[in-house]
């Protein structure tokens, strides 16, 4: 090879090539060797709830949460809203959502936390600037286990909700609470009617 003075060239310019490269590959190869999150490829559920700021926070998750669809809409994820409570000023105190797609949780994981806004909101009538905030949670759906519950272990007390509601609301059963004795954990559910 040394002998041949045309191929000695070309090899140098290859090599020179390769240096200037070297610290973009082991950039990419120490990226492949992080171990993968083993939830990477799931879908998730995200929280959105209105924190400090009273209606402009909740108007802060509306617009948050519009973001999110559009960049689901943008990575042909689906959207199914699981709950929300909306506010009196048109945003929501809380609004939870199921992102489903692929390698949702990949590219959502580090959205969690507290976000805050400092803007002039439009509930705002001499112009003044606020800070708000919201929180964000994401969690990753949960693979489907199955568990055995013993009915004995379970206290189910029946009540009436609580709230407005109207006529209705304090005359029929529409609440539950369901305590599972052994380890303490209540589940409540009920309905309330809006007037």
């Amino acid at each position: 090879m040394l002998d041949d003075e045309e191929l000695w060239e070309l090899a140098k310019e290859e090599l020179k090539e390769l240096e200037s490269r070297k610290p973009e590959i082991e950039d990419e190869i120490k990226f492949l060797m992080i171990p993968k999150d083993p939830n990477d490829d799931k879908n998730i559920y995200l929280e959105l709830r209105a924190g400090t700021g009273g209606d402009e926070a909740a108007l802060f998750v509306a617009d948050l949460f519009r973001g999110y669809l559009r960049y689901a809409e943008n990575n042909n994820w689906k959207v199914e809203i699981m709950n929300q409570s909306e506010s009196e000023a048109g945003g929501y105190k809380e609004i939870v959502a199921l992102f489903k797609g692929d390698h949702v949780y990949s590219k959502l994981k580090y959205e969690g936390g507290t976000h805050r806004v400092q803007r002039v909101p439009a509930t705002e009538s001499q112009g003044r600037v606020h800070t708000s905030a919201i929180t964000v949670a994401v969690m990753p759906e949960v693979d489907d286990v199955e568990i055995d519950i013993n009915p004995n272990d379970l206290k189910i007390d029946v009540m009436r909700a609580s709230g407005n509601g109207g006529q209705s609301v304090n005359t029929t059963d529409s609440a539950v609470r369901i305590t599972h004795i052994p380890t303490g954990i209540v589940v409540t559910n009920q309905d309330q009617k809006s007037q």
